[in-house]
């Protein structure tokens, strides 16, 4: 694979810069909707959601060396950034027939949509997901409850016109991923 050619560094930088603070906008909004900075749930709240809440809270103490209230930035900071990332590596993947069904054959992201009811999954994303899961558990890991989070949908949209605006030359090159990981 070659190199991610001079002129598109600039647009990689730009993409990653919008990525970040559209990601960050969408966690920030995920963190009010699940009432994580509230001391209790909203009363409408159903178990699951509580159930992800409770999750949510415990890492914002984790992150936060035991404070909660310090631990909400970089809370939202890594849901934004593991959303980010679930959405990047699986367009990489599937740009380069790397994003594998279980049966071992190749899928695209217009695939994964077509799969998504079947799989039990709300959209492409999800399945792209918990292909690539299943293939690198160490890089996908579903339990974690900042990937169980789901943006609304203004937020997932930002983030898929960021995918579309970007370039396939750039998921093509051997060091692409590293830049827009770089400039995140």
């Amino acid at each position: 694979m070659p190199v991610l050619p001079d002129e598109l560094f600039s647009l990689v930088e730009r993409l990653a810069l919008a990525a970040r603070e559209a990601a960050e906008a969408a966690a920030s909004a995920v963190i009010n909707t699940l009432a994580v900075n509230r001391p209790q749930p909203y009363p409408s709240m159903n178990e699951d959601a509580r159930q992800i809440r409770r999750a949510l809270r415990a890492k914002a103490r984790q992150l936060g060396e035991g404070s909660q209230t310090a631990g909400l930035q970089p809370l939202i900071e890594e849901i934004a950034y593991q959303q980010w990332h679930r959405m990047l590596f699986s367009r990489f993947l599937a740009e380069n027939d790397l994003l594998m069904h279980p049966s071992g054959v190749a899928v695209s992201l217009q695939d994964c949509a077509e799969l998504a009811d079947d799989e039990g999954e709300a959209d492409a994303w999800g399945v792209a997901a918990k292909y690539a899961s299943e293939m690198l558990p160490g890089i996908f890991r579903m339990d974690d409850p900042v990937v169980q989070v789901r943006f609304a949908p203004e937020g997932r949209i930002e983030l898929e016109r960021i995918l579309a605006e970007t370039p396939e030359v750039v998921f093509k090159a051997d060091d692409s991923l590293g830049w827009m990981y770089q400039f995140w």
